[in-house]
């Protein structure tokens, strides 16, 4: 949403040319969880009013992706970062994340 540097030319691109772009409500919990601690600034209401804006559409967590956790490997602890990995997983969807660790559990989770 802000052109982070952090997000590279091809997280760009894939971003651009999909038909349809999903941000997790796992995300915006986690953004509300941080906000609330005062761990980050961007108010969850704002974020949320920003993404549609921008006709990104909203992916909710069904019971099947919620499952899906317990299928996965101990890999990484964050029970954030884990129902993520399970909802690319379940409904196939591709996950853009910057944390290294997540692209061990599947190939539809690319490193940006």
């Amino acid at each position: 949403m802000e052109s982070s540097p952090r997000l590279n030319a091809e997280a760009r691109r894939l971003i651009v040319t999909a038909s349809d772009v999903y941000v997790s409500s796992v995300s915006i919990l986690e953004i509300a969880v941080k906000f609330a601690i005062g761990k980050i600034e961007e108010d969850p209401e704002a974020v949320i009013g920003s993404l549609d804006a921008a006709g990104l559409r909203s992916l909710e967590v069904t019971h099947c992706h919620a499952a899906t956790v317990a299928k996965l490997p101990l890999l990484h602890r964050d029970p954030f970062d884990r129902l993520l990995i399970a909802q690319a997983i379940s409904e196939p969807l591709r996950l853009l994340s910057a944390d290294a660790q997540l692209s061990v559990y599947s190939d539809l989770v690319i490193r940006i």
